[in-house]
């Protein structure tokens, strides 16, 4: 281990009860959220300025774009939103005529969501951008790297899933 990881170990093993320092600019958990957001804020401006879509619309979108239906109970896992985030995209989108939402066939009290044909148009019109921006983003990185990155996410996802 090498770096400022290692450096957070020296810490957290030399704190004492009463003398422990946290640097919050050094703390990993603060500085993944730092960079999610920084990675967000890039990405928004692809759905956010062009097309007038909130960060929680834009993931509801996302998820629809590629499936035909979805029950509304399984949008909020799947984009990380929770359920008054879902709701508030969702009442948002479809008041726009992106998505409708019906009664489940076997469930009256299931609500199934998909996305109109104005949503799939879309749809179609932001995932290549968005598809862009994220190819810039990792041309910084060497495929290497990029692999790496990948295989630390999934394994830190899996540990605290």
């Amino acid at each position: 281990m090498t770096g400022r990881f290692k450096d957070a170990q020296t810490r957290a093993k030399a704190a004492t009860p009463d003398g422990v320092t946290l640097d919050l600019q050094q703390y990993f958990p603060y500085r993944l959220a730092r960079l999610a957001e920084q990675v967000s804020v890039a990405v928004a401006e692809v759905y956010l300025e062009r097309f007038a879509l909130s960060r929680q619309e834009w993931r509801v979108l996302a998820i629809l774009g590629a499936r035909s239906a979805i029950a509304t109970k399984e949008v909020g896992p799947l984009t990380t939103l929770d359920k008054m985030q879902v709701s508030r995209a969702m009442k948002g989108l479809e008041e726009r005529g992106i998505v409708r939402r019906t009664h489940a066939s076997d469930d009256r009290r299931e609500l199934i969501v998909a996305l109109t044909e104005a949503g799939r148009a879309l749809y179609r019109k932001i995932a290549p951008l968005a598809l862009e921006r994220e190819a810039k983003l990792l041309a910084l990185l060497t495929p290497e790297e990029i692999t790496v990155l990948d295989r630390v996410m999934r394994k830190l996802s899996d540990e605290l899933a």
